[in-house]
């Protein structure tokens, strides 16, 4: 193992790999893939925090879940106009589980309208 410091930008001339090579210029990224994926990232932690995940009620923070559902309502509902509803729909289905999973994780369910994310997208009913 060499003790010389290595030069993450080296060129292709190197034989080495530079970042840019492994990494792809935001501006090349539709708007619909950001969206898209950030909402999936929310959808992610959410369920973790509403113990959906392996660990279960051990993983299980309801005060982190709502913030991040109700984050999650913000980006779908002002972003579902942009990005169509073919790619909206999904959103929509998968918020709407992770609200009535936050509703039945709760040992005191919000009154209908109130639960997390639903200033934005209306009560929620199972």
């Amino acid at each position: 193992m060499s003790s010389e410091p290595t030069d993450s930008n080296a060129s292709e001339d190197d034989g080495a790999i530079g970042f840019d090579d492994l990494t792809r210029d935001i501006a090349e990224v539709p708007a619909v893939e950001v969206i898209t994926t950030v909402a999936v990232h929310l959808m992610s932690a959410a369920a973790v925090k509403c113990g959906l995940a392996e660990n279960g009620a051990a993983d299980r923070d309801l005060d982190e879940a709502r913030k991040l559902i109700t984050a999650l309502a913000g980006l779908v509902t002002a972003g579902a106009p942009e990005i169509s509803n073919f790619h909206a729909a999904p959103l929509r289905d998968g918020l709407k589980s992770l609200q009535l999973a936050f509703r039945e994780a709760s040992l005191v369910p919000d009154a209908p309208g109130t639960g997390p994310g639903e200033k934005f997208t209306g009560p929620v009913y199972s």
